[in-house]
């Protein structure tokens, strides 16, 4: 027989009870484990689930991020060389051009270049904006090309002849414009004439040597093609020694790295979204198979307590629960890898779809991610139940058999401390975002949601009982035994409640979040940009990436016009040319920390203080400068301004006449501005409420998917973990369902009484999501508001959350529901019910 010692032994003993013949074996709990398995295989359904479609999206997306490496453009895949000029100083998310070579530099790399044996011909790459209108509206294509980088690529001729003087073009033969055709082609300066030569098979409008460098910007890439039979390497090493420090050198391969930059942002934005599913999946996974595992421990303390009576050590026991989450896991993995393999193209065309991935994209079978999303999922599944393991170690062989129904254990020390330091760090990331800026503020915010989401389901044991008071008192105020038998079952079994509630938190704090955090940021940064300046109305692009200078002249000439500013330090300035007009405008709305905006003459700059701190420059300095042309100018700085909408002001002319292909993003409408817009510029004129509506539309979308991606996310793994944990606690309680039954219930107060539990729990769940949310949110309101400037409405989408929460309720309900109409099926003391296990 045991004694008292013997209950009170240290859970890390892994020696047999006293008067024990067992002799522990390495591995046995591991063997225990997968034996009881087999009994016990529904109520870790959940946990398998949750793991099956985490392992799954991590498949799927990290097969989707290894797939999405750079990509070569066609028009440069015949040169065998790419020399690009210097690389710049980029941080995450920064896709400015690299600076480009001074004409005189281009010039003489291009005619040293094409001297070295082996090469014959050296092409520099000159690009800028045309885009041709094809039955009154632009044409989807809209860069134009020197004829001569046709030698660069796989594209001829098709028809005619190539462009040899001003205001000829060869055309793409899909735009159906034949040789001798008079075409119109919208350029940076405005509508113009261009006779069609010829036709080819590539895209976009081709342009004689001469003209496209007055258009183009300046030169970045110069392609080398060489003879044939040349030795690559040689050339590659010879085109080094031409350019040295001055540029850098690709060949095979490496020439991926010179892909289109808004292919590379379309990328980037992609990895953003597959990296936070991959994250939010890790997390949630982690999170469901911990919170499962610790239920089902809580449920079986009977269970193992019998187990260390007959000898069990507290290893043993441990083995058991690992036992069991290693054959979960191994068993999950290896469904969610080939659910993911199988679903993996599906993925790449949504994102394509969806502007995540650039056209072209394709997801490939790679084993790499294959077999680290396996491991993954297993370490996963070993992780979740570590704390349920310890705890479940530390059963005693008499502890759970004196145990009455009611919770009245107190929570670990380790667990106050570890909910204590979550919540903590939850509560200063809500303090230190009130005054973080950019993207510091929005991770600032994910962090908070995060760390308290961990503290309260740590401290859940604790927090429940109150809250669950409040949420379920207007029960005790109903006539009729059910609602205080409602509201005592959830007050009593703390344990079961906190379990049951959690997934309902995660839900719906993530969601609240995520939600918030869109559609408040969208919607403050448009009234900041609507109200920034004393607008009437707005000119917009209309089927092209951006305004033509006829269509700044068209709206009364109140426009920016952004370029980007080199130093020789390889560091660049994002900066913008700005119209007299406009700049009457929004005086009201700039502060002149220093200077004066009256002396931004010609050659004058107005910077903000960041930049005159960082370089420390102040009005007066004389300080240089190099343009998109590559060409170098002394600037005058004229103010230094606050709440500019960019780094740098300059004169627009300043910035035409460096920067050719520019256009304009949108244009400001004073008042008596023109209703509308003279047709062939390629923009339309809207008021201001339209333009709010309108403003950001695209990159709206991609966030607005982006967004919904991860509410889907979230909520589907816990409705996982809802569903199973509502089942194991209804399941757990066939004995107490029983007990009513035999006191007169019926079947159907039964259910009702479990369906009202449900939804307290559902109430309960939502308060704590709300909890964690709403501080989060606060600090990136109050974050927003000092960064600019503005008061900033919190707004969150409270019907898509209305819908969420009845979700869970609809899930939390029918889980308890079904498992609870099995349990009392049959009369009142019938064996179905008498005979039912106790098992807590």
């Amino acid at each position: 027989m045991l004694s008292h010692r013997d209950n009170r032994r240290s859970a890390d003993d892994s020696r047999p009870p006293r008067g024990s013949t067992e002799r522990p074996t390495r591995g046995t709990g591991l063997r225990l484990g997968l034996a009881t398995l087999r009994e016990r295989w529904s109520a870790l359904a959940g946990s398998a689930v949750a793991l099956v479609l985490g392992v799954a999206i991590v498949t799927v997306t990290s097969l989707a991020w290894f797939s999405g490496v750079p990509r070569l453009p066609d028009r440069l895949a015949g040169a065998s060389v790419l020399v690009a000029s210097p690389a710049i100083e980029r941080a995450d998310g920064d896709f400015t051009p690299d600076r480009p070579w001074s004409p005189g530099q281009a010039a003489s790399f291009v005619r040293r270049l094409g001297e070295l044996d082996g090469v014959a011909r050296a092409v520099p790459e000159r690009s800028f904006y045309a885009q041709a209108v094809v039955g009154g509206a632009p044409a989807e294509a809209d860069r134009g090309h020197a004829w001569s980088t046709t030698a660069l690529g796989p594209y001829g001729l098709v028809t005619g002849r190539a462009p040899q003087h001003t205001g000829e073009a060869v055309v793409d033969r899909s735009l159906g414009a034949a040789p001798g055709t008079r075409i119109t082609v919208l350029t940076a300066e405005g509508p113009a004439p261009y006779t069609v030569t010829g036709t080819t098979d590539g895209p976009g409008v081709y342009l004689s040597d001469a003209e496209a460098e007055t258009l183009a910007g300046g030169v970045r890439v110069i392609g080398l093609v060489t003879e044939p039979g040349a030795d690559v390497s040689a050339v590659e090493s010879a085109a080094r020694a031409v350019t040295g420090g001055q540029g850098r050198v690709f060949a095979g391969d490496e020439r991926t790295a010179l892909e289109p930059l808004e292919e590379a942002r379309v990328r980037w934005i992609g990895t953003q979204v597959l990296t936070a599913m991959s994250a939010l999946s890790a997390f949630v996974s982690i999170f469901v198979v911990a919170s499962t595992f610790a239920f089902a421990v809580a449920q079986r303390r009977h269970e193992l307590g019998l187990l260390r009576a007959v000898g069990a050590t507290p290893r043993q026991i441990r083995g058991i629960v690992y036992g069991e989450a290693l054959a979960v896991g191994v068993v999950a993995a290896g469904a969610g890898v080939l659910l993911g393999a199988l679903l993996a193209p599906v993925l790449g065309d949504a994102l394509v779809t969806a502007g995540f991935e650039p056209p072209g994209f394709e997801v490939r079978p790679l084993p790499l991610p294959l077999v680290g999303a396996f491991v993954l999922g297993v370490l996963v599944a070993l992780v979740g139940v570590w704390s349920a393991a310890r705890r479940a170690g530390r059963v005693g062989p008499l502890e759970a058999l004196r145990e009455a129904a009611v919770d009245d254990r107190p929570m670990p020390r380790s667990r106050w401390i570890a909910g204590g330091l979550s919540t903590a760090t939850g509560l200063a990331c809500a303090v230190v975002t009130a005054g973080a800026e950019g993207g510091d503020l929005f991770n600032l915010a994910l962090y908070t949601a995060m760390a308290l989401i961990i503290g309260l389901a740590l401290l859940a044991p604790a927090i429940v009982p109150p809250v669950a008071r409040g949420v379920t008192w207007p029960l005790g105020r109903l006539r009729g035994a059910t609602g205080l038998l409602v509201r005592e079952s959830t007050l009593t079994a703390v344990r079961r409640t906190a379990s049951t509630a959690t997934p309902v938190l995660v839900t719906v704090g993530f969601a609240v979040l995520i939600t918030g955090m869109v559609q408040t940021t969208a919607g403050v940064y448009s009234a900041a940009r609507a109200t920034s300046l004393r607008a009437h109305g707005m000119v917009i692009p209309s089927g092209t990436p951006g305004l033509s200078d006829a269509a700044v002249t068209a709206s009364g000439g109140a426009a920016m016009l952004p370029t980007a500013l080199y130093q020789d330090d390889d560091r660049t300035l994002p900066a913008a040319g700005i119209t007299p007009r406009l700049l009457a405008m929004g005086r009201g709305s700039l502060d002149v920390v220093s200077g004066s905006l009256d002396s931004l003459a010609p050659d004058g700059a107005a910077i903000v203080p960041w930049v005159a701190e960082s370089r420390g420059w102040k009005p007066g300095d004389r300080v240089k400068a190099i343009f998109e042309d590559g060409r170098a100018t002394t600037l005058t700085i004229a103010a230094v301004v606050a709440d500019a909408p960019t780094s740098v002001l300059l004169p627009y002319d300043l910035v035409r006449e460096h920067d050719p292909s520019a256009l304009a993003e949108e244009a400001y409408l004073g008042q008596g501005g023109p209703a509308t817009v003279r047709p062939g510029v390629g923009a339309r004129a809207v008021d201001m409420t339209t333009y709010a509506a309108e403003s950001a539309d695209e990159e709206d979308r991609l966030v607005w998917i982006f967004t919904l991606l991860l509410v889907i996310v979230s909520a589907g793994y816990t409705a996982v973990s809802i569903a199973n944990t509502q089942m194991m606690a209804a399941a757990g309680r066939r004995r107490d369902l029983a007990v009513l039954r035999l006191s007169g219930a019926t079947r159907r107060q039964v259910v009702r009484a479990l369906s009202t539990e449900s939804a307290m729990v559902v109430a309960l769940g939502t308060a704590l999501g709300l909890l964690v949310a709403l501080p989060a949110l606060l600090g990136m309101r109050s974050g927003l508001a000092a960064t600019l400037g503005m008061d900033v409405v919190l707004v969150v989408p409270w019907p898509l959350i209305a819908g969420l929460v009845i979700a869970c309720l609809l899930v939390a309900s029918g889980a308890a529901v079904l498992t609870a109409r099995q349990a009392v099926r049959g009369p009142a003391g019938s064996p179905r019910d008498e005979n039912l296990p106790t098992t807590g």
